[in-house]
């Protein structure tokens, strides 16, 4: 059981430099966990990497692996390509994700935040989907 917080990279990167379709992802590289966001606004970035982090933690917490996540997300997308979900639709939303408790608690925080920063919500998601 880990007694601190390992070292975290948090960077944002251009949309297609994604390991797959996702404006937020992490990974474990080395000793390190990675997150990365696509490049919106500052205010965008933010709230995707809030909550990136919130449901990492979680998930880690809970004994949901990063593996099991991205194959999962990976198998939604390749859902999606195939007109089974709607542009719109996240995978952390389905009934079958691993981390859609995680998913959906971190999106809570996520809207609570946006709201501080004045940001609209309709106008990111919005944004968010078209990338």
């Amino acid at each position: 059981m880990q007694k601190h917080l390992p070292t975290i990279i948090l960077d944002s990167i251009p949309h297609k430099s994604q390991r797959y379709e996702t404006v937020g992802d992490y990974f474990k590289s080395g000793k390190e966990w990675i997150f990365t966001v696509s490049k919106t606004n500052i205010d965008y970035e933010f709230l995707i990497m809030i909550h990136e982090l919130i449901e990492w933690r979680l998930t880690q917490k809970r004994g949901i692996s990063e593996a099991s996540i991205t194959k999962f997300d990976k198998m939604f997308e390749e859902e999606r390509l195939q007109g089974k979900w709607r542009d719109d639709q996240e995978p952390g939303f389905d009934k079958r994700a691993p981390y859609r408790k995680e998913h959906a608690f971190a999106t809570k925080i996520e809207k609570l935040i946006a709201k501080e920063l004045g940001v609209n919500w309709k106008k990111y998601d919005k944004t968010i989907n078209e990338l």
